[in-house]
């Protein structure tokens, strides 16, 4: 599965497996936090405990989703609070850059040489003054001066004060200077580290570049995907309609709705009886590439948690079979318990590398295979923001290597005739187009469909024609970065 895979991101705040954005994601003023229940976390407010996870996720690298989404089962926050807590630390650590670049302007000894709390805690409120119109300035300073007299001594809270009130003298921030060249703007204006923006400039543009990063730091869309064996796309929206909720057909996806305010819908009786699952408009376009027939074999090699799985087994009636392989037995079993939920007999699971599969499955026995490849998950930034900060150069080049392998691999498995669909949620091309452009010179018997197939005819005019591949960028249709290639066996 790839590096982005799904699992609570940005824009959820509950995990529920399969599910990339399992709630809404909105900036709301929050109230102090607490319900009145005893305890430490009854009484935490909601700057309280996105402070406490902006801090794990710098000194422990925590992964923010998994950490915020135990913080909050764990807190009595409402639901308007616990809002604020997803808005605070998702949004500090997107904009992480640009705040840093402004608050070395106020901080005289630098903000290195402050203790992490502090330098959070100056992070998350210089982020509620900049991007938040529905919180008063003042009141965001308040509520810092308050944390820092229960956390430090009066020396910290005088300077946190100082430096809030400073801010809001300075009037609109950043202020960037001229004379930038266009990585360094981008990179302060939108907050993305350089060498990444850099990587865009060369491969996209300037211009393109710097739409990424806009879209990057935008709140992700809640999408969901119909299982039309069960309810069709109309009737499933009409009822969505009826009950009050902001839904509209998805653009990118036939299979597709987009939900506002609908909150969490993996708690909703429409996931619970297996009518929809929760992904990522991008996502749902894999498995129609693949367009799986009722009665084909199909092998899913990094399958889990399982939502192209499904949708494969959706598309084919389930009728027929599909291997599900992960290499986690706990991810596979992810994978049976969608299939189950989805009333999807047609999917079997496995548990194992993919680059053994070849030893272990017939050679030229699928008519179909999905290799969604590990990656660097670039393309889903906008839901999980901490990975900007993490990834490296040196990790692109290093999974491409692992990609190559892996297709090479898996290739051996398919049918003559067949077609092999190789999915990616990177924007990298070190990682897309190069690694099929390779696996195509060393493979004869293999060729390019992907620019006949239906999807491309949808999407063209938008996407990107990348080598052989489909190339969807942030800010193409809101929706997740993702590359699709589609190669066929000819001998």
């Amino acid at each position: 599965m790839s590096a982005g895979g799904n699992g609570a991101g940005r824009s959820g705040v509950s995990h529920s497996s399969g599910n990339k954005n399992s709630n809404d994601y909105k900036a709301v003023s929050g109230k102090k936090g607490g319900s009145g229940n005893k305890g430490k976390a009854a009484t935490a407010s909601a700057r309280d405990i996105a402070l406490d996870i902006l801090v794990k996720v710098e000194q422990q690298g925590a992964y923010s989703n998994l950490l915020l989404n135990s913080s909050l089962q764990k807190s009595a926050l409402s639901r308007e609070d616990a809002g604020l807590v997803t808005e605070l630390v998702y949004g500090t650590i997107s904009r992480m850059n640009t705040l840093d670049y402004v608050l070395e302007e106020f901080v005289s000894k630098g903000i290195a040489k402050l203790q992490p709390w502090v330098r959070n805690l100056l992070r998350l409120s210089l982020y509620q003054i900049m991007y938040l119109d529905r919180i008063p300035s003042h009141a965001a300073v308040n509520e810092a001066v308050n944390i820092a007299k229960k956390k430090g001594h009066q020396g910290i809270s005088g300077m946190v004060n100082g430096v809030l009130r400073s801010v809001l003298r300075a009037g609109n921030l950043p202020i960037i200077p001229d004379g930038l060249g266009p990585a360094k703007r981008i990179s302060i204006q939108y907050s993305h580290p350089i060498w990444l923006v850099k990587r865009w400039i060369t491969e996209y543009g300037v211009d393109t570049a710097e739409a990424i990063c806009t879209a990057n730091n935008e709140p992700p869309a809640v999408s969901v995907r119909v299982n039309t064996t069960m309810i069709s796309r109309e009737a499933l929206l009409s009822q969505m309609i009826e009950q009050g909720l902001q839904a509209s057909a998805s653009e990118v996806s036939p299979y597709g709705i987009v939900v506002k305010g609908g909150g969490n819908l993996a708690l909703s009786s429409w996931y619970r009886d297996g009518y929809l699952s929760v992904q990522d408009e991008s996502s749902m376009l894999v498995a129609e590439a693949v367009a799986p027939e009722p009665g084909m074999r199909v092998l899913d090699c990094c399958a889990a948690p399982g939502g192209k799985t499904a949708h494969m087994g959706e598309l084919m009636k389930d009728e027929g079979s599909i291997f599900a392989n992960d290499l986690h037995p706990h991810k596979a079993k992810l994978i049976s318990d969608q299939a189950a939920r989805l009333g999807l007999e047609s999917v079997v699971t496995g548990s194992a590398d993919a680059l053994e599969l070849e030893h272990t499955l017939e050679h030229h026995s699928y008519d179909r295979i999905l290799l969604d490849a590990p990656c660097s998950g670039l393309g889903v930034i906008r839901r999980k923001p901490d990975l900007k900060w993490r990834k490296q150069p040196e990790d692109v080049v290093s999974v491409a290597s692992l990609q190559g392998q892996l297709l090479q691999s898996v290739s051996k498995l398919l049918k003559p005739g067949g077609v092999l669909v190789y999915s990616t949620c990177t924007t990298e091309q070190t990682e897309n187009s190069e690694v099929v452009a390779a696996f195509l010179e060393q493979n004869p018997d293999f060729t390019s469909i992907t620019f006949a197939s239906p999807l491309w005819g949808r999407l063209e005019g938008t996407a990107l024609a990348a080598g052989e591949g489909i190339q969807l960028l942030p800010h193409h249709y809101g929706s997740d970065g993702f590359f699709i290639s589609k190669l066929q066996r000819v001998l």
